[in-house]
């Protein structure tokens, strides 16, 4: 990459697109953004532009990626509230992808998830596989990268099982506990998203870290690195759901969804490919610098990106 190229990343200012940015930038890049939210603040300053997505106005968003020489997409809603559906996010990610072909954008790095499928019964998985099939129908150069589950410092979901076994004596587990996780390092995911934007070739990645955990694994592994006692037991899905909903009226948020522990429990966070796993960091290993600093405070969904 050269310095004169302009890279746009959407969500600069959230979480992995953040990521993404930051690597860009380091790098010497050029970088601007477009966002749902263009009055959040942005912790790069002048330095990245941020600019509305304006899905409605497609012309606009043509007209805010000319220029681009690869759009990292990272675009896309963890679950249906309000307006914000799975069936609009597909259909914005189908004007993203018209508007980077009539703009001259030279590739697009889309963000995806591990086995997304046309006839999954779950939304989130479907629309992904939705959205990767138009990207492919679009003439434009592509890297698909499926990750599973993102983790770092600044994550939701490994944050708040270790603030969930750190405040409480019981935590549940969705089923017998065993449904397989793969969880990839977002620092490795954002350099693989890099590396696949300087390549012409279409691809499609599973991005996902060397280890693998039983759901019951991963979630005493983090009770160990906080330094908590809780117990850790399996529970019916049903059980569990309704658990976590009362938690969160409690906290008002989402803390997890009936299809989310329909995906796990059908061992959708693990990739399926043979090919030896791209990301490098173990989680077991990361967490010995890391464990110590998570699941100190909540961090609420809705509040960060609804």
């Amino acid at each position: 990459m050269v310095e004169d190229v302009t890279h746009t990343v959407t969500g600069a200012t959230g979480y992995t697109g953040r990521y993404i940015t930051e690597l860009l930038l380091e790098q010497g890049n050029k970088v601007q953004s477009i966002t749902g939210h263009p009055d959040r603040h942005n912790p790069f300053g002048k330095r990245v532009k941020t600019q509305q997505f304006n899905f409605e106005h497609p012309d606009l968003l043509e007209q805010a990626l000319t220029g681009t020489d690869t759009l990292f997409n990272t675009y896309w809603i963890r679950f249906n509230r309000g307006n914000l559906t799975y069936q609009r996010a597909v259909k914005n990610t189908i004007t993203m992808f018209k508007a980077a072909k009539a703009a001259g954008v030279r590739r697009v790095v889309h963000i995806s998830i591990t086995n997304p499928d046309l006839e999954s019964s779950l939304p989130y998985f479907r629309g992904k596989a939705y959205t990767e099939e138009a990207l492919r129908r679009s003439g434009l150069s592509y890297a698909i990268l499926r990750p599973t589950v993102l983790y770092s410092t600044k994550d939701i979901l490994l944050n708040n099982i270790a603030w969930t076994v750190r405040k409480f004596p019981l935590v549940l587990m969705p089923g017998s506990g065993r449904c397989l996780v793969q969880p990839v390092f977002v620092e490795d995911l954002a350099q693989l998203a890099v590396e696949a934007a300087s390549d012409n070739q279409n691809t499609e990645i599973d991005a996902v870290g060397p280890e693998v955990f039983t759901y019951k694994e991963m979630v005493k592994l983090i009770r160990g690195k906080v330094g908590a006692r809780c117990l850790v037991l399996p529970a019916p899905k049903l059980l569990t759901y309704v658990a976590v909903e009362i938690l969160g009226l409690f906290l008002n948020d989402v803390v997890i969804t009936w299809d989310e522990i329909k995906g796990l429990c059908a061992d959708l966070m693990v990739s399926k490919s043979s090919a030896p796993a791209p990301a490098k960091t173990k989680l077991s290993e990361w967490l010995d610098n890391n464990g110590s600093d998570l699941g100190l405070h909540y961090a609420s969904e809705i509040q960060r990106h609804y």
